[in-house]
């Protein structure tokens, strides 16, 4: 007796069937209405529309970097990019207002165009689950439903209108490989004993990564942004880069010679407002 096939996906429907409209006449912003909330169960929260209650859109800080690092550990990938992701991020709505488009489907969106620009391909399926994990903590993975399959195309069109919007010009410069090469030049330049005591390169790596919170990475050059958060490492610990006093020029100039003190500070201080509105929002 002959075998029937299993398909996994018998229960799709057609692309005609599957790209209904919007009452706007959009197809992009379908992700929380047809996904996260429509087809959700009666007692979890709706995602669309929390934006409005976001403050601080001009500092470049947004729900969806602060909710993105802990989806991006889930799915495994790597600094160079998730740097990628908030970029392209916070690119997007420095173009389109805030409120145009629900940010957490161009955060997922941003996340699956960044795994294809640095070659870390990442599947839409795993993306959605990871989201949807978080969102909605202790349910099980989406079956591939008429749900599923709209989310999925929500995410695909949304990747086509944030490559529109930035023109294409998805690669970035990064402060990371600068900041290794900054850290082993300041390895060797400060006492051996010192440097081993305090986690200057763990500290600084991770103020790194937690820029990407808000909008640095666009107003600053990477260069800059790299020798600013050595710059806060080793002001957190106390330590001094020996004969700085009787230098002919500051130890981050010799790294870098068109920056200067107020850039310094600048990244600095918009470094530490983002910590401060981390802790401020519920």
């Amino acid at each position: 007796m002959q075998r029937k096939r299993f398909c996994r996906y018998r229960g799709r429907r057609s692309r005609r069937q599957r790209k209904r409209p919007c009452d706007d006449g959009s197809t992009v912003r379908r992700c929380c209405t047809a996904g996260f909330e429509a087809g959700g169960r009666g007692h979890e929260p709706k995602v669309a529309g929390t934006s409005r209650n976001w403050k601080g859109q001009g500092n470049g800080f947004s729900p969806g970097t602060s909710r993105r690092n802990r989806p991006c550990v889930k799915l495994g990938m790597r600094s160079i990019p998730i740097a990628t992701a908030c970029t392209i991020y916070h690119k997007f709505f420095c173009e389109i207002n805030l409120d145009a488009y629900d940010p957490y489907l161009v955060a997922m969106s941003s996340l699956y165009l960044a795994g294809k620009v640095e070659e870390q391909h990442l599947r839409t399926r795993d993306i959605i689950n990871v989201s949807n994990r978080y969102f909605h903590p202790g349910s099980d993975p989406l079956e591939l439903d008429s749900r599923f399959w709209e989310i999925r195309d929500s995410i695909v069109q949304c990747e086509l209108l944030v490559l529109r919007v930035l023109r294409f010009q998805v690669s970035f410069q990064h402060p990371h490989k600068y900041l290794l090469h900054y850290l082993v030049s300041l390895k060797n330049w400060l006492n051996r004993y010192s440097w081993q005591r305090t986690p200057v390169s763990i500290t600084a790596w991770a103020l790194l990564q937690d820029s990407y919170h808000g909008g640095l990475c666009l107003r600053f050059r990477a260069q800059h942004i790299a020798v600013a958060v050595i710059h806060l490492a080793l002001q957190a610990y106390g330590v001094e880069v020996p004969a700085e006093a009787e230098a002919e020029k500051p130890w981050w100039q010799v790294f870098s010679e068109d920056l200067t003190k107020p850039t310094i500070d600048n990244i600095v201080s918009d470094l530490i407002q983002i910590y401060t509105m981390d802790t401020e929002i519920p």
